[in-house]
């Protein structure tokens, strides 16, 4: 591993498989992991600060039990660190939240959500 990959280690509680891979029960949740990593080798934040957001949302008050909602800690650490470091606005977080809802329920079951499915948009 060189020094610009981030270590798995680094982010606490994240399922992995026996072989250390991460783990995913959704799409959505491969996807918000690997547009973390993209943002962290693009150089947008350290793996260190990535980690302590993580961390953040992950020891809140009112957690799951059975850790069945880490990946939504793990978009809501993604959310406020890309506000925090000014890349977007929570403003445009949720219009574009909106958006996606309002995607999904215009779309057919079965078939994939897509943004262009907004009938608003």
């Amino acid at each position: 591993m060189n020094a610009h990959e981030p270590s798995l280690n680094g982010s606490p509680g994240l399922p992995k498989s026996n072989e250390g891979d991460p783990v995913f029960d959704e799409p959505w949740q491969a996807e918000a992991f690997a547009m973390t990593v993209r943002l962290h080798e693009k150089g947008v934040f350290s793996w260190s600060e990535w980690a302590e957001a993580l961390s953040h949302e992950l020891y809140k008050p009112g957690r799951r039990a059975d850790a069945s909602d880490y990946f939504d800690c793990w978009v809501a650490a993604l959310s406020r660190l890309v506000t925090e470091l000014s890349i977007t606005s929570q403003d445009n977080l949720d219009r574009l939240t909106q958006s996606w809802q309002r995607a999904a329920e215009a779309t057919p079951h079965g078939k994939p959500i897509l943004l262009e499915n907004d009938p608003e948009r």
